[in-house]
């Protein structure tokens, strides 16, 4: 059975997701200033890496753990919530199936516990 991954449209889809994803989120006024500093073209290279690795796909993800990643950064559960409606959104918007969306957001869900919160220092 095919992967996650090459069911939506391989790295061309997972590119154009993160895409329209850092689009939307920019333009929210709940997440933007999280991103004030930060090199979107590398933060999108390596949401590119992380999203197709869980979706099965054959990039590796060498980044920090969640919850260094997000250390320090003071992020609530509404955070987490916008940002998994955000995904959700841009993965409809590219045609994604719902039933792939399910999955995909199953796979996020544990996640939220290593991002809100996180104390742990990098």
């Amino acid at each position: 059975m095919a992967s996650i991954f090459d069911r939506i449209g391989g790295a061309e889809a997972v590119a154009a997701v993160v895409d329209d994803f850092y689009d939307r989120v920019l333009a929210d006024p709940l997440l933007s200033g999280f991103f004030a500093n930060t090199d979107m073209a590398r933060l999108k290279a390596h949401q590119r890496a992380f999203i197709a690795t869980a979706l099965g796909g054959p990039q590796t993800y060498r980044g920090r753990t969640m919850a260094e990643a997000h250390a320090g950064l003071g992020l609530k559960p509404e955070h987490f919530d916008a940002v998994v409606t955000h995904l959700t959104e841009s993965l409809r918007k590219h045609d994604v199936a719902e039933d792939i969306i399910a999955t995909i957001g199953d796979t996020l869900a544990p996640l939220k516990e290593q991002v809100v919160g996180s104390e742990v220092t990098a």
